[in-house]
C-alpha cells in the first residue's frame, strides 16, 4: 500500500512540475505581437483565455492594440453559463467591447460586413470530440477562409492529450458535438487539431483557412497537464476532466453525472440503478446546473473521484464499462436511451448502443473500433506540433 501511495505521489508530484514549467501559446508574445499592429482583431475566447493572471482582451488591449469585436463560445466569454444555455450577444463591461455569441442563434461568425484582419483563437479545450469548442474552432476557421480573414490559436495543453480511443465519428451522425471523424478522445492541442481541420479538408468545400499556430514551450503528449482555469462550469477538478471522455454519453441517458451537485463529471447514478454505493441529489446550482437531470431525486451510483485520481492520470482508454453496468443494472431497459437518441451523436455511431443493447463485452466493443481508429492515428501524426506519448 505504501509503494502505490508513493507511485501517486509522485506522479502527481511530476505533473505539477511538467504543468508549471510549461509556457503557452498566449504568453509567447514575441512569437506573435509584432504581427498585431495595425489590424483589426477579433478574440475568440472565453475565461481560459489568460496571458499569466490577466485575460488575454485585457492584455491586449493595454498593450495598444485595436480589439473590435471578441467572439464567445458555448458557457460565455466568462464561462458562466452551464451547457447548452444559450447565450446571447452583449458588451463586454471592462473594455466596452461587442461579444458576439457562437453559441446562440448563429454558430459560425458572420464577416460578411466585417473589416476584421485577423482572428485569434485562444480557448482551453479538454481533447474530447463533444466538447463544443472544436465545433467553434471550426466555424471560426471556415467563415475567415470564406472571408480571406487569417485566423491565429495560441496554442494550450490537452489535459487529455496523453491518448486517443474511443469510436471514429460515422459522418452520418455529425452534429455540432461531433463534426468530424475522429474518436472520442483524439489526444491533440487546440492547435494541432485547428492543423487537421485545414489539413484534411473538413471544412465547407474543401477550402483552407489561413492558419497559424503560436505554440507552447516546454510541452509533450506524455504532459499530464493540470488546468490552472476551469474550461467550464462543471469541470472544475482533474479528476471531472479525467472522468469526462467517459462519463458524457451518460448525457444520453437518464443517468445523472452529478450536475447539480458538487463534484459533477465524478460521479453517476439514478434513482431507480439497483446497484451501487453512493448516493447523492442533485440540486439547482445557479449559472451551473439551474435544472439538472434527477433534479430533486435521491439517485444511487457511485463516486468515482478517487479512482480519477489514482487510476484514469495513468491510464490511455476511455472507458464503456460505467455504461455497460449502469445499463444492466437500469430496472427499464427500454428507457436506458433516451428517446432522440443523442446518445448516438455523442457516441458517433448507433453502433456503441447497439453493442449495449446486445450485452457484448467491453472487449469486444472496444476491438470493433479498433480498425478506424489505427488509421486516424496515422493521420494524426501529420499535425502533431509536439513529441508524442510514448
Amino acid at each position: 500500500m505504501k509503494n502505490f501511495l508513493l507511485t501517486i505521489f509522485l506522479l502527481l508530484a511530476t505533473t505539477i512540475l511538467a504543468s508549471s514549467q510549461i509556457i503557452v501559446g498566449a504568453e509567447r508574445t514575441d512569437l506573435y505581437f509584432d504581427q498585431l499592429e495595425g489590424k483589426k482583431i477579433a478574440v475568440c475566447g472565453n475565461q481560459s483565455s489568460r496571458v499569466g493572471s490577466q485575460h488575454l482582451v485585457d492584455t491586449l488591449v493595454a498593450s495598444g492594440f485595436n480589439v473590435v469585436t471578441i467572439f464567445c463560445p458555448e458557457h460565455g466569454f466568462r464561462g458562466d453559463a452551464e451547457a447548452g444555455a444559450h447565450i446571447s450577444s452583449t458588451v463586454d463591461a471592462k473594455t466596452g467591447i461587442p461579444i458576439v455569441s457562437l453559441y446562440g442563434k448563429n454558430k459560425k461568425p458572420d464577416l460578411s460586413q466585417s473589416d476584421i484582419d485577423l482572428i485569434i483563437f485562444d480557448i482551453q479545450d479538454v481533447g474530447c470530440r463533444f466538447y463544443t469548442y472544436i465545433s467553434t474552432l471550426h466555424y471560426v476557421m471556415e467563415a475567415a477562409a470564406e472571408h480571406q480573414v487569417e485566423v491565429m490559436i495560441l496554442d494550450r495543453p490537452n489535459p487529455n492529450g496523453y491518448f486517443v480511443d474511443g469510436p471514429v465519428l460515422d459522418t452520418n451522425y455529425r452534429s455540432f458535438v461531433g463534426m468530424h471523424p475522429i474518436p472520442v478522445v483524439h489526444g491533440m492541442t487546440i492547435g494541432e487539431y485547428g492543423r487537421m481541420i485545414n489539413g484534411e479538408g473538413w471544412l465547407a468545400k474543401g477550402i483552407h483557412c489561413k492558419l497559424q499556430v503560436v505554440p507552447m514551450d516546454n510541452y509533450d503528449h506524455n504532459t499530464r497537464y493540470v488546468l490552472p482555469i476551469a474550461p467550464s462550469p462543471n469541470l472544475q477538478t482533474p479528476e471531472a476532466i479525467y472522468l469526462y471522455p467517459s462519463l458524457c454519453l451518460f448525457e444520453g441517458t437518464p443517468i445523472s453525472i452529478g450536475r447539480g451537485t458538487d463534484i459533477p463529471f465524478q460521479v453517476y447514478g439514478h434513482p431507480q440503478l439497483t446497484a451501487g454505493d453512493y448516493y447523492f441529489t442533485p440540486r439547482p446550482i445557479k449559472g451551473v446546473s439551474e435544472n439538472p437531470p434527477q433534479n430533486g431525486q435521491k439517485c444511487r451510483g457511485y463516486n468515482l473521484s478517487d479512482y480519477a485520481t489514482a487510476n484514469l492520470q495513468g491510464s490511455n482508454s476511455f472507458n464503456i464499462q460505467y455504461l455497460i453496468e449502469a445499463y444492466t443494472h437500469f430496472p427499464d431497459k427500454a428507457k436506458f436511451f433516451n428517446a432522440n437518441l443523442f446518445f448516438d451523436k455523442l457516441a458517433g455511431t448507433n453502433q456503441l448502443r447497439k453493442d449495449i443493447i446486445a450485452g457484448k463485452s467491453e472487449e469486444d466493443i472496444q476491438a470493433s473500433w479498433q480498425p478506424k481508429l489505427q488509421k486516424f492515428k496515422e493521420i494524426r501524426q501529420q499535425y502533431l506540433l509536439y513529441p508524442d506519448f510514448e
